[in-house]
């Protein structure tokens, strides 16, 4: 009798290899060990996935919307950065695999839908556009990633965990407090690019241009953006 298909065969693999980047991160995801804890072959993962990088994809679009189901619950945007640091500091391995290349396709096509919930909790709080508040989401997402990251490689233990945890979010609120306060007033810098665009998935690239300006190469030397999308061909 022909062996019957399995409708979740897919999804069984992607199961399996989000548990493997869980327990160990990049040293523990191979196709081999994703088939094996999937109870299927490697042969089969292949038919379901081009290749290694294929699979981390599924891994990252997987692990944003497990954030962004986490941070939607909140009702607050100090809640929402509250758990933002709490789904990160839980979650070490699916967290770092999503900001390897971010700002480069594949990643930069896709969706951000955490960061674009906290740009809209933004806006709710200070009026105006989402994408009017890109850099000071940017300027939080930095306070908060930095927090992490320091936390995970650092081997911080309690007391010091619990003060940086609670020092990032104090400095995410008065980041906040201050942009309220400074409505109208020249910041820093250029101002931000109407051609930088984050977030909005196929709309997103960081070749941005100011009003009048020649394009800018904010990457330094890297190739232009639709070339690099061009080059990922069937990964976006």
């Amino acid at each position: 009798m022909p062996r019957q298909p399995d409708p979740q065969l897919e999804e069984r693999i992607l199961e399996a290899a989000c548990r493997l980047w869980s327990r160990g991160g990049e040293k523990t995801l191979t196709m081999r060990g994703v088939a094996k804890a999937a109870g299927t072959t490697t042969p089969t993962v292949y038919e379901r996935y081009h290749d290694r990088e294929d699979i981390l994809r599924a891994v990252r679009l997987r692990t944003r919307s497990e954030l962004f189901a986490a941070i939607s619950r909140t009702r607050s945007l100090e809640q929402a950065c509250e758990r933002y640091l709490e789904f990160a500091l839980a979650h070490r391995y699916a967290y770092e695999v999503l900001f390897d290349g971010f700002a480069q396709p594949p990643s930069l096509h896709e969706p951000w839908p955490t960061f674009n919930l906290l740009r809209q909790r933004l806006s709710q709080r200070l009026g105006g556009s989402p994408p009017s508040h890109s850099r000071l989401m940017v300027t939080m997402w930095c306070l908060m990633h930095g927090t992490v990251m320091l936390l995970i490689r650092g081997g911080v233990a309690e007391p010091l965990h619990t003060q940086m945890f609670h020092a990032c979010l104090d400095g995410v609120g008065a980041v906040v407090e201050q942009a309220a306060r400074s409505k109208g007033k020249k910041f820093s810098g250029p101002k931000w690019p109407r051609g930088l665009v984050l977030g909005e998935a196929a709309k997103s690239k960081v070749d941005g241009e100011s009003d009048g300006d020649a394009p800018r190469n904010y990457a330094g030397k890297k190739a232009d953006s639709r070339t690099r999308l061009q080059s990922a061909g069937s990964r976006l």
